[in-house]
C-alpha cells in the first residue's frame, strides 16, 4: 500500500479521512484549492448525528472536542405558518442526539488534530487523469503535479476526480436558496429574533420556503428557498444588493412581517445558491486505485445530512484502508459496498431541513409529519 493516501479536498470528509489515517498511524496529503482556512467564511450550523457524524469523529478520537464545541439550545424548532402562526414548538431538553455546532469551528478542530504540512492550501486541481501504470496523476492550476497509486476525491460538488470513475454531473434541482445575515439581531432585529427563538424556524408555503438559524454570537442566518428555474434567477441583479433583496422581499408578499424581515433587514447582501444534485442511487465501476466520499460522491439537495455523511465516509474509508494495509482493492471495495447504498437511502430521507422538502401545497403538512416522527423515534 502507498505510504502516502492522496486526497483532494480539505472539506470534513477529506479532513475526516485523514484525521483517522493518522489515528492508524498511516499518512496522508490533502490539497485544497484555497489559500488558507481563513480564505472564505465555512458556512452556518450543522447539526451532528449520533447515528453518522458522532460516530465519524469517535473514530477520530475528538468527540471532546467536539462537545467543547457545541452550541447549546440550538436544538429547538419552530414551525410557523407564512401569516406567522406557530405550528409547532419543541425546546431544547439537552437529551436530542443532534447537537449544533458552526461549521467553521468544527473543520478547525480537525484540521488541529492533523500534523503540521498534512494540508496544502493554494492547490487547485485543474485535471486528474489515469496512467498507464495504473497510477493516477493530477495536476494543479500552478502546474505542479503529484502522481499517486491512492487518490481520493473529497472536493465537493464539482469535483475534479470524479471524471475519472464517471461522466456523470451534478443537475439543477429546480429549487435555489439565499442566504441572510441578520447581526446582532437580539437588540437590532428584534421581530425576527423573537420569531426564530433560540435554535431554528422554518416556514414554507406553495414553492417558497424561509428557514432561519441562530449561530453563535447573536447572529441569525436566514435561508430563503424558492422553487424556480436557475432561468427565473438569472432576471435578479445580486450585484445590486438592495434591488435583489427588495426582489426577493415580493416573492414573499402576504407573509407575516416578522418572517419578511429575515429579507428586508439583512446586514449582508443576500447570497444566491443553486442547488444540485447528482442522481440518486449514483454509483460508478471500480477504478484501481481511486474513489470518492462526500458531495463528490452523493451531492443531495440539502437534508442535514450532508455533512454527517461526508464526514462518516471518511471515516469508513479510513477505517477499511487500515484494516487492509495490503490490498487496497479490497479496501476501496468494502467502502463502496456500504457507501453506495447508505447515501442512496439518505437522498430520500424527509428530514426537518426545509431546503429538501417538497415544494408544494403539501410541504407544510409533510414537514410536521417528519417531526412526529422523529418525536416518537426511541
Amino acid at each position: 500500500m502507498p505510504t502516502d493516501v492522496t486526497i483532494i479536498g480539505a472539506g470534513l470528509g477529506g479532513l475526516t479521512l485523514a484525521r483517522v489515517l493518522h489515528v492508524h498511524g498511516m499518512t496522508s496529503t490533502v490539497y485544497e484549492a484555497e489559500p488558507s482556512p481563513t480564505a472564505r467564511t465555512q458556512g452556518g450550523m450543522l447539526d451532528i448525528h449520533d447515528y453518522n457524524g458522532q460516530l465519524a469523529l469517535e473514530a477520530a478520537g475528538l468527540m471532546d472536542g467536539f462537545h467543547g464545541l457545541v452550541l447549546d439550545g440550538r436544538q429547538a424548532l419552530r414551525v410557523l405558518d407564512p401569516d406567522g402562526t406557530v405550528l409547532f414548538e419543541k425546546a431544547d431538553d439537552g437529551m436530542g442526539g443532534r447537537p449544533e455546532v458552526q461549521r467553521a469551528d468544527l473543520r478547525q478542530l480537525l484540521l488541529d488534530s492533523l500534523p503540521g504540512g498534512t494540508v496544502r492550501w493554494g492547490h487547485k486541481v485543474t485535471r486528474a487523469r489515469t496512467l498507464d501504470d495504473g497510477r493516477h496523476e493530477v495536476t494543479f492550476a500552478d502546474g505542479g503535479v503529484v502522481t499517486t497509486g491512492l487518490l481520493v476525491g473529497a472536493d465537493g460538488a464539482w469535483s475534479r476526480v470524479r471524471p475519472l470513475l464517471s461522466p456523470v454531473t451534478p443537475e439543477y434541482t429546480g429549487k435555489s436558496v439565499v442566504d441572510t445575515y441578520l447581526f446582532d439581531s437580539d437588540s437590532r432585529h428584534p421581530a425576527a429574533a423573537a420569531t426564530v427563538g433560540g435554535g431554528s424556524m422554518v416556514a414554507t408555503g406553495p414553492g417558497r420556503e424561509i428557514f432561519a438559524h441562530r449561530e453563535k454570537g447573536d447572529t441569525i442566518h436566514g435561508y430563503l428557498g424558492l422553487a424556480e428555474p436557475e432561468s427565473w434567477f438569472a432576471t435578479i441583479d445580486f450585484g445590486d444588493a438592495a434591488a435583489a433583496t427588495a426582489r426577493l422581499a415580493k416573492e414573499f408578499g402576504g407573509w407575516a412581517p416578522e418572517l419578511t424581515s429575515l429579507i428586508t433587514e439583512t446586514d449582508a447582501p443576500p447570497v444566491l445558491r443553486p442547488l444540485y444534485a447528482l442522481p440518486t442511487g449514483f454509483r460508478w465501476p471500480r477504478l484501481p486505485g481511486a474513489t470518492l466520499l462526500g458531495d463528490a460522491a452523493h451531492l443531495a439537495a440539502p437534508n442535514g445530512e450532508g455533512a454527517n455523511l461526508a464526514m462518516l465516509d471518511g471515516a469508513e474509508l479510513g477505517a477499511s484502508l487500515a484494516a487492509h494495509p495490503d490490498d487496497i482493492e479490497s479496501a476501496l471495495t468494502a467502502y463502496e459496498q456500504v457507501m453506495f447504498p447508505r447515501s442512496a437511502e439518505a437522498a430520500t430521507f424527509e428530514g426537518v431541513d426545509a431546503h429538501g422538502d417538497d415544494a408544494d401545497n403539501d410541504a407544510l403538512r409533510d414537514l410536521l409529519a417528519a417531526v412526529a416522527r422523529e418525536e416518537q423515534s426511541p
